[in-house]
């Protein structure tokens, strides 16, 4: 099992590999990337090679003196299947601190230096440095000399990654930078595939728990430990690196989150066998800030490190090192010293390896350098080392030398070759149509020149017919050219006028300097004449006589900027004026009442807007509309209703100054705008002045008429400058005063427009609701008699609103009948109830009357009564299991419909009720007409129940009233005892309300008709 553990953890490690190749060749350029693939491929080779010939019995092999071993070359031989794993997952590590180096050089080291560069790593630094440390990991008898001081990197914080910095290092040093990479006028792209990268550095990760969990060497109860530490360190790595630059530089670099997590993973593998998960997490956060800071002095520093290979791994591996000493748990490092002993052997460790590789890396590349060029030329590194040194081209490539042989040859008629299905062939296609279109383009530009000498000819004859005035004049403003129109128009010959003034002959006195000035700046100053613009001015003739012009000014030059001539295109709009005005007066006026229309007042209070100082507030916009003018005109017809807004026009005009604005806004809607309203007790003044003079009967076609009016006011704050807005707050005023009883005014307040905003919410998610009906659920109200037996319920709706919870009948009942959704959404109650209903019935349950409140619109639509028809028939509900509650508001209108709607639900054998009777359009007489059983006495009476007042007296009423009529009686909202007790002594005969039962669940009441089953 243990060595399977180290081959299962060294083909993690190995895996690695594959990151490294993924990470570095998605962060160059994509004409290195070949050249970095191969060089990662080539070093994990040259590692296998050199370290199973000599470099693991260096490495390994039987100590001398503590510094480097003396056998084991050659390995294999004879050795056991554990000794053979342990080789395999050592060589991955030594194949891991080969491939560091490729990133920190890549795009500028060439490849036959990298290998010699790759070799003196595996050969000489790696093994003699790994055998200081490790040498006992293979015999226990074997002790390098810095591990028998007590120095401990459990998986190579220093051992692996720091030696491959500090290579790196060495290499950043003598190679120097890329061509450019410190110029501050030039940026090298951060990579050519960073999703490539992020693949390769998620498969570090993947293989870094071989990393570390190989190194325990068996597979025991450590190992999660070290694996949840592993992945620990490295998320909170990524996360501190990315931090701390966001916060410095205020946007997410991902090259941050890759090097971040690596630096954390770094940062663990010397300790991550001896410290908590918390600590584990610590050292991840430093080894991110190390990260950071580390590439910030590479960059001060001018050290060119293409993957930030020497900040996330010499840098965060002295930082993983130091902290075994730090958090490390003394009785699992085991070496018997005290903290500062322990750390002072850490920070030896750290330095006697660093001055060993840093010196011998640093000789030995300069003497490699000398013979073989570590770095390839700059022509090499600026085509790519993909080219220079494998002559891999790409289709990149090709294109480029396409089109470099076209612009050498000038071969422009010729097509680059296509490469289809393809990013770079895409490229290709455009660049061909670019070509064929410049082509296009020239061939037209000789046919243009061809028509525009021919064009030169016809100029003359075109300025001779033109109905236009054209008239050319020098820099100067004297006359050159003057066409026949110009003649007719001014009444001068081309011959009189010719050398003269323009300005002085034809402009009005008032305009000449202006035009004057407009011509010094050459018609481009923005408070005069522009060219090539439509310029309004007036202009005189030869006979004084002043007329509009519309006036086009084009520009040519000739020879120098200072030889330029103006030519005036002159036409003369005394009619299109005339015209224009007429239309304004017609735009801005309502052909009805003469008033002003929506259009005008509009711009006009939007001009008062923005002439008023900011915290001035004397502007009110009153907003009126006429209540109930609709029956006029289905009464009268539309003439009487015209007559009618005619005559509220003359009203507003009597009760308003000459100075405000009086506006029909629409039907019948009228909008005042007053200024100079010096507080709200004006406004209340000018209201009521509005609602007296709107009182007064009106005479239209013989009839007196009195049509009441709803008055909305808005005042201008400091915080309003929208005219659409102040109108807005005044219509919403309006809706208020309807709400209110209408025939009265509201000034607009703040929680007026919330309220509007949150009823036009409710609004449109109930019409999104009626389509999903799973959202609405039935609730039932018990009813009891005087002895406070359960004798039926009534159903009530309720409706979840996803992310707002249940929201209240009294909220979405009113706007469903104000929007016209009220009968869909009792349709979808009704089907509830039945399908409820049905569904008691098959489970045998003795089911008691439901009441079912109907809204006055949906007892006069003529879908009820087939409604109630189809459902019953449908789930074989009898009448006498129904009961129909309408209010007292449904009979002010078509009573005699409702008559006859009611009376046929009664022959069905449903019961029907008058809800909250007592609160509206209580009368005798209806009551003697309608087919009544039940009359639920309101709520607003029930509480003031049993405490003489004048709700006893109300109640006591209305029970004589019902047993006069042979009717049943509901008290609704019974909650007290008191109340209970006055009710049944008068003679009410049922009762609802929390006092016996709160509306409750199908499940709820089931249960409830099961006990008073079993009690009866």
């Amino acid at each position: 099992m243990d060595y399977f553990w180290l081959i299962g953890c060294a083909m993690l490690v190995f895996l690695m590999q594959a990151g490294f190749l993924c990470l570095e060749t998605g962060k160059i350029r994509s004409k290195n990337s070949i050249n970095v693939a191969a060089k990662n491929l080539s070093d994990l080779v040259i590692a296998s090679v050199v370290f199973w010939l000599f470099g693991f019995g260096l490495m390994f092999g039987e100590s001398i003196w503590g510094i480097v071993g003396g056998n084991e070359f050659l390995f294999g031989a004879q050795s056991s299947a554990w000794q053979i794993s342990f080789f395999l997952f050592q060589l991955m590590f030594c194949g891991t601190a080969a491939t560091i180096l490729s990133g920190a050089v890549a795009e500028r080291m060439s490849y036959r230096g990298y290998v010699l560069v790759t070799l003196v790593l595996c050969c000489f630094i790696y093994p003699v440095v790994g055998h200081w440390a490790w040498a006992s990991a293979f015999n226990g008898n074997n002790t390098g000399w810095l591990q028998a001081l007590g120095f401990v990197d459990f998986a190579g914080s220093t051992i692996v990654h720091s030696v491959g910095g500090w290579i790196a290092l060495s290499a950043v040093i003598i190679i120097g930078p890329r061509i450019g990479r410190f110029d501050k006028d030039k940026r090298i792209p951060v990579g050519n595939n960073l999703p490539f990268s992020v693949l390769g550095t998620i498969l570090i990760w993947l293989g870094w728990f071989g990393f570390n969990g190989g190194s325990t060497l068996v597979f025991n109860e450590s190992v999660p430990k070290v694996l949840l530490n592993t992945c620990l360190a490295a998320a909170w790595g990524g996360v501190a690196a990315t931090c701390i630059f966001v916060i410095r530089h205020k946007f997410v670099d991902v090259t941050y989150i890759l090097n971040g997590v690596i630096a954390g993973l770094v940062s663990i593998t010397a300790s991550a066998h001896a410290v908590t998960a918390p600590q584990a997490a610590l050292i991840g956060i430093v080894g991110g800030l190390v990260l950071y800071q580390g590439c910030m002095v590479m960059e001060r520093l001018k050290l060119d490190d293409a993957l930030s290979v020497v900040p996330a791994h010499l840098f965060a591996g002295i930082w993983g090192t130091l902290a075994v000493a730090l958090f490390g748990d003394a009785s699992i490092l085991a070496t018997g010293l005290g903290f500062w002993q322990q750390l002072s052997v850490q920070l030896l460790g750290v330095v006697s390896i660093g001055i060993f590789c840093l010196t011998v890396s640093y000789l030995l590349l300069r003497l490699i350098n000398h013979f073989v060029p570590l770095r390839v030329t700059a022509e090499q590194e600026y085509l790519g080392m993909n080219i220079t040194e494998h002559r891999a081209s790409t289709e990149l490539i090709d294109l480029l030398t396409d089109m470099q042989g076209q612009e050498r040859e000038g071969r422009f008629d010729e097509s680059v070759s296509e490469e289809p299905f393809t990013e770079v062939g895409q490229i290709a296609k455009q660049y061909n149509r670019v070509i064929n279109r410049v082509q296009e383009e020239m061939s037209k530009r000789d046919e243009a020149i061809h028509s525009f000498r021919s064009s030169e000819k016809r100029k003359s004859a075109i300025l001779d017919a033109s109905m236009d005035c054209i008239i050319t004049i020098d820099r100067y403003g004297n006359i050159i050219e003057f066409n026949p129109a110009a003649e007719r128009t001014f009444g001068q010959t081309k011959s009189q006028v010719a050398g003269l003034s323009f300005v002085s002959s034809f402009v009005t006195s008032e305009a000449q300097q202006g035009f004057l000035d407009s011509i010094e700046h050459q018609f481009s100053q923005p408070e005069g004449l522009l060219l090539n613009r439509r310029n309004r001015i007036v202009l005189r003739r030869i006979s004084d006589d002043t007329f509009p012009a519309e006036i086009t000014i084009t520009g040519a030059a000739f020879g120098g900027s200072n030889e330029r001539e103006f030519t005036l295109h002159i036409r003369d709009i005394t009619r299109q004026k005339r015209m224009q005005d007429k239309l304004q007066n017609l735009a801005y006026c309502d052909p009805l009442t003469g008033l002003y229309n929506r259009t005008f007042l509009l711009d006009s209070l939007q001009r008062q807007l923005e002439i008023q100082p900011q915290d001035c507030t004397d502007i009110a916009l009153f907003f009126l509309d006429l209540d109930r003018f609709k029956q006029v005109n289905d009464t009268l017809g539309h003439k009487a209703g015209d007559q009618l807004l005619q005559e509220v026009a003359s009203r507003l005009n009597q009760v308003t100054r000459d100075s405000d604005i009086i506006a029909r806004w629409g039907g019948d809607e009228f909008v005042v705008m007053m200024t100079g309203i010096e507080d709200k007790g004006h406004v209340t003044q000018i209201a009521n002045k509005m609602l007296h003079i709107m009182r007064q009967p009106v005479l239209i076609q013989n009839r007196q008429l009195k049509v009441l009016t709803s008055v909305g006011v808005a005042l201008q704050d400091s915080h309003q400058n929208s005219a659409e807005s102040l109108i807005q707050h005044a219509d919403i005023a309006m809706y208020h005063a309807k709400e209110a009883g209408r025939d009265n005014f509201k000034v607009f307040r703040p929680e007026m427009a919330e309220q509007a905003s949150e009823t036009f919410f409710y609004a449109q998610a109930l019409r999104g609701a009626l389509n999903q009906a799973q959202q609405f659920f039935i609730v039932w109200q018990p009813k009891v008699n005087a002895r406070q037996e359960f004798i039926g319920c009534e159903a009530l709706v309720r409706w979840q609103l996803p992310d707002h919870g249940v929201v209240s009948p009294a909220i979405f009942i009113p706007i469903a009948e104000q929007q016209d959704m009220i009968i869909e959404l009792e349709e979808i109650v009704f089907h509830k109830i039945f399908q409820q209903l049905a569904h008691w019935r098959a489970q045998n349950r003795a089911v008691l009357p439901v009441a079912i409140n109907v809204s006055g619109k949906h007892l006069i639509s003529g879908r009820l009564l087939p409604l109630l028809q189809s459902l019953m028939e449908k789930f074989a509900i009898p009448g006498e299991w129904l009961e129909i509650e309408v209010t007292e508001g449904v009979f002010l209108t078509d009573t005699e419909r409702c008559i006859a709607v009611l009376k046929a639900i009664k022959q069905l054998q449903i019961k029907v009720a008058i809800d909250d009777f007592g609160t509206g359009y209580s009368s005798l007489s209806y009551l003697k007409n309608l087919p009544l059983d039940v009359l639920k006495i309101d709520r607003s009476f029930v509480d003031g129940c049993g405490e003489q007042n004048e709700s006893d007296k109300i109640c006591s009423t209305i029970l004589k009233l019902a047993e006069s009529l042979s009717l049943s009686t509901i008290a609704e909202g019974v909650e007290i005892a008191q109340q209970f007790e006055f009710l049944k002594n008068k003679g009410c005969t049922g009762f609802q309300g929390y006092y016996f039962y709160k509306p409750m669940s199908a499940e709820q009441l089931a249960q409830l008709m099961d006990c008073q089953k079993k009690s009866a």
